[in-house]
């Protein structure tokens, strides 16, 4: 049996363990070993929008200052990497046909405000209140906040896209998209290039000494391995609850499939600067009555006709004509992940029939429909929809995981706050918010039981 010695082991080779081993190669921790048994970044780290966004709900300002945190950084990482990941500022824009889901909006709009997180910049009819476009490349750092449109002339001039039914936009500026994948690989370089090691091993457990972590075991093709340590991060994503069960905690985790539709947009329906679009209305599809009469006929395609839940959004990806579709209205959670992921048959012209709600000009590509890419993954949850950063029950042993969605966007703060709790460094405040024990309050249990917005796109 081998046996090699590391100051710190992170089993995961996605974004939020690469994250967490960059951040501790910069903290001093020094040698640190990646274990990951297949290709970095290769299971779910891209399978989102690959989005990041300050707009976060409560209960608290927790949510909001760790990604506004990571954000901070993300903004510092791509100047210094000459633009590496393509981080573009163009917002999240939320769209909708109600009145009533307008004052919602404001509402959200006003608390996150309250929270720290920008101005809330309201552009009523006649409203002289200024507002920003947004840039079609690079970041604008001092764009921030909310602006809320009701002025329909407002916003078919700077959204003409959109259903003309819309009768508000609340528009979300320190939001925007990036590479996944090319954010990935400047960390897993980096954190090499400061003497990280990555290892192509499947862990299976740990070892203790006097009740204390003192080896984690794993297993390849040549045998058995050692790596002695006093410290193991567990960041495996949709595989965490049966990782940290072998490392002696049984966490509340579930993981939903979530699957993502890109097809090209050739007619160009979709400007390419545009920003996350999202309509914030329940739908009922646009069939027609011969379509409705023979979806009805029988209990597979009933539900299609049956009104669909609001969130339905997308936005243009890459320099070419894709254009990216996301709709999460029919997850199926479970505690353990099966891969392939194997999407519903339905999905794509549902999402495209969806999008098409909110921007018209889409329905050009129902008949013939092209055909699309469909992209699965996991989001790994826990029932606050807060991911878990900190120590596990055996000491030596801490978690970076359950990022359900937004690990690309949270990522470099959750590693700096992992690093943090590993190396016993000063933590921000808001720590305390995303480490396991929480759960373990009776008073938080219930107050998070009454949440009515989970933050989940």
């Amino acid at each position: 049996m081998q046996r090699q010695q590391f100051d710190v082991v992170v089993v995961g080779g996605g974004i939020a363990g690469i994250a967490a081993a960059h951040a501790l190669v910069h903290a001093g921790a020094g040698r640190v070993a990646i274990v990951e048994s297949g290709p970095p970044l290769g299971l779910t780290s891209d399978k989102s929008t690959e989005c990041y966004r300050n707009f976060w709900p409560g209960p608290d300002d927790a949510m909001l200052r760790l990604v506004s945190d990571s954000i901070d950084r993300l903004a510092t990482l791509t100047e210094r990497s000459g633009d590496r990941f393509l981080m573009r500022q163009r917002g999240y824009l939320f769209a909708t046909a109600r009145e009533s889901e307008v004052d919602a909006l404001a509402k959200q709009a006003v608390a996150l405000e309250t929270f720290g997180g920008g101005a809330f910049r309201n552009h009523g009819r006649g409203s002289r209140q200024p507002y920003t476009e947004s840039p079609a490349s690079g970041l604008c750092r001092d764009l921030n906040g909310t602006d809320l449109i009701t002025d329909r002339a407002m916003i078919q001039q700077h959204f003409p896209y959109l259903s003309e039914d819309t009768v508000g936009v609340l528009h979300a500026r320190k939001c925007g998209a990036l590479s996944a994948q090319q954010l990935g690989m400047y960390l897993l370089e980096d954190a090499i290039d400061h003497g990280a090691q990555l290892i192509a091993t499947d862990y299976t457990g740990i070892e203790t000494a006097g009740g204390q972590l003192s080896g984690v075991t794993c297993r390849s093709a040549d045998g058995d391995i050692v790596l002695e340590t006093n410290a193991l991060v567990l960041s495996t994503g949709p595989h965490l609850k049966a990782t940290t069960m072998k490392a002696g905690t049984d966490l509340p985790l579930e993981v939903e499939k979530h699957v993502k539709i890109s097809m090209s947009d050739r007619l160009g329906v979709v400007p390419r600067d545009a920003p996350l679009i999202i309509w914030n209305d329940p739908i009922d599809l646009p069939w027609n009555d011969d379509e409705r009469e023979a979806l009805s006929s029988t209990p597979e395609t009933q539900r299609l006709i049956e009104t669909f839940p609001a969130g339905v959004h997308g936005r243009p990806v890459g320099a070419g004509d894709q254009l990216l579709m996301y709709w999460t209205y029919d997850c199926e959670a479970s505690e353990i992940p099966t891969f392939p992921i194997e999407p519903d048959p339905f999905l794509p012209e549902v999402t495209l029939r969806g999008m098409a709600v909110m921007v018209p000009e889409l329905s050009a590509y129902l008949d013939p429909m092209p055909k699309p890419f469909a992209d699965g993954g996991y989001y790994t949850k826990t029932r606050d929809n807060r991911p878990l950063i900190g120590p596990l029950s055996v000491p030596g042993t801490f978690v970076c995981g359950a990022f359900s969605g937004y690990g690309i966007m949270a990522s470099c703060a959750a590693g700096e706050l992992l690093a943090a709790h590993v190396l016993g460094h000063k933590r921000p405040s808001y720590s305390d918010a995303f480490e396991v024990t929480r759960f373990d309050d009776p008073d938080y249990v219930e107050r998070i039981a009454g949440l009515t917005a989970s933050g989940q796109l």
